[in-house]
């Protein structure tokens, strides 16, 4: 029988790689979590409903040392004490029954990270067996991990002793090749360690560059990808009947030209779900999902999706295989076009523009969208929030590093870069209206079918981005934002403050990054 003894856990019981179906049945019946009417497993995650990035750390050693960019979304962590955090963890574990499930990220065999992940819940394993992609039976044979991700929800860290900040934490260390998780149930650490772990290994060992990003594939065999952080679309807008889907959250782009999904699963909101907005999503909540911090209708076990009293971060994992419009092996060819979406609540961006190379750099390195009253605990005007390469709390690297390996793959393969403004027009937040998602999906298909390749096109104000005259399905008058606001003279005050906080933003990067990358940014 295998064990876990090579990695210091001396479990006797251990449930290795079960069935979604076992997974399910064990939830059930350890008072985990419950059926909805569907027959889909809803779980909580107890305390924490999303991942804590003050609770992240590196383990800082001679492989990571001169190489992480080390600051507020890299924090160090001594290896003496992540060796004695380790063995409490695995001691704990050892009086447990375990969960233990070999899978692997990286569609493209070339880049395949094996990934042995020992869970303390069955339902965190589930979540493992949706998200990673599973192998091929002949490939179990003699599978030798790359990477292991110990999770221990239920063990809670000692501040005073442990090194920790809390009683909760996530922590890679890259000499050892492990991800330490403990007191915390949200399965996305795992999912976000191991991106974490991918953001440093592909680009320094394979050159490859890592994306948080979606992707999706035409009838021509077209590439596009999509750019966002969390609120701009990003899931949405790449889920598209006439194209196939690679993957909605992380992909690499190879030196030899290839897209490749990250992942086997999609780990998509659900706050707000109608079979209406976002059918793809819908349809996907099937036997083998796993539902997380959702409510039920009262006396019903329909889950309430307009609900968000346990958090506006509801969430839902499933399978590739749960999608019918998905592209095979999870790959494409070098894209055509990228997108940057941000859902700019100030009124200020416009809806579609074209980006240089040098401007698209910038615009990556910024990651820029904005808050709205609603959010986050204390926010109650827009503002301005910046992620730099449009997921600042997984990339390892400076940002300028994976920007200047976007330039680069850009110009060799005459890549168009786009921003796409899902968010406000006719004024900011409270003021103006948020841009109709029927327009937005009606530039997307403009860019991809060619048709802005032959409009005229205008300067913007102070951003300086190009702007279409015109667009298929989308009223000329909104194209350029300044037109739609009442009060002009408001519009061009707002516009130097959001250009404003854009330098100010950037002034941390200015060390790191090419004149050509600094001259890409507003014109102040």
């Amino acid at each position: 029988m295998k064990t876990l003894r090579e990695y210091g856990i001396d479990s006797e019981h251990v449930l290795w790689n079960a069935t979604p179906h076992d997974l399910v049945k064990e939830s059930i019946d350890n008072g985990m979590g419950a059926l909805t009417n569907d027959g889909v497993l809803s779980i909580h995650t107890g305390k924490f409903t999303g991942r804590s990035p003050r609770d992240r750390f590196i383990v800082k050693d001679e492989v990571t040392q001169d190489r992480v960019w080390w600051g507020k979304a890299n924090i160090p962590f001594d290896s003496e004490k992540f060796d004695a955090l380790y063995d409490k963890v695995t001691a704990y574990l050892s009086a447990k029954k375990l969960y233990a499930r070999d899978v692997f990220a990286c569609s493209d065999p070339k880049y395949r990270l094996n990934i042995r992940a020992i869970n303390e819940y069955p339902w965190s394993n589930l979540f493992v067996s949706n998200m990673f992609r599973t192998p091929k039976s002949e490939e179990l044979e003699g599978f030798e991990p790359d990477w292991i991700i110990v999770n221990a929800p239920g063990f809670l860290g000692d501040p005073s002793v442990d090194g920790v900040r809390a009683s909760n934490f996530a922590i890679l260390n890259f000499r050892r090749r492990i991800a330490l998780i403990g007191g915390t149930g949200y399965t996305g650490e795992m999912k976000k360690g191991i991106f974490s772990a991918l953001n440093f290994i592909l680009p320094t060992q394979h050159k490859v560059l890592s994306m948080h990003c979606s992707a999706n594939v035409g009838s021509t065999g077209d590439t596009a990808i999509f750019f966002g952080l969390s609120g701009t679309g990003k899931t949405t807008l790449s889920a598209d009947r006439q194209r196939k889907l690679i993957g909605d959250d992380e992909h690499g782009w190879s030196h030899d030209n290839t897209i490749f999904n990250f992942e086997g699963g999609c780990y998509a909101k659900t706050i707000g779900l109608s079979k209406d907005k976002e059918p793809f999503i819908y349809d996907a909540i099937k036997p083998g999902a796993l539902l997380e911090n959702v409510v039920f209708k009262p006396g019903t076990q329909e889950v309430d999706f307009d609900s968000d009293r346990i958090t506006e971060n509801t969430r839902v994992s499933y399978p590739l295989s749960h999608i019918q419009n998905i592209q095979p092996e999870s790959m494409g060819r070098r894209p055509e076009n990228i997108f940057f979406l941000t859902a700019d609540a100030f009124g200020i961006l416009p809806p579609v523009s074209k980006l240089t190379p040098g401007q698209a750099a910038y615009h990556f390195i910024s990651g820029y969208t904005a808050k709205v009253a609603g959010t986050e605990a204390g926010i109650s005007e827009p503002t301005p929030s910046f992620s730099a390469c449009f997921g600042a709390p997984f990339m390892l690297l400076h940002p300028a590093q994976y920007a200047e390996m976007l330039i680069e793959k850009m110009r060799n393969n005459k890549v168009n870069v786009w921003m796409i403004n899902t968010g406000w027009s006719g004024g900011g937040y409270g003021v103006g209206a948020r841009i109709k998602l029927a327009y937005t999906r009606a530039m997307i298909t403009a860019v991809l079918e060619g048709m802005l390749d032959t409009v005229p096109y205008e300067k913007s104000p102070v951003f300086n981005f190009s702007i279409p005259l015109s667009c298929p399905g989308v009223p000329s008058e909104i194209l350029n934002p300044r037109n739609v606001w009442e009060d002009k003279a408001l519009y061009d005050t707002n516009l130097q403050e959001l250009a404003k906080s854009f330098v100010e933003n950037f002034e941390k990067f200015k060390a790191g990054s090419s004149s050509e990358i600094l001259e890409g940014g507003p014109l102040t």
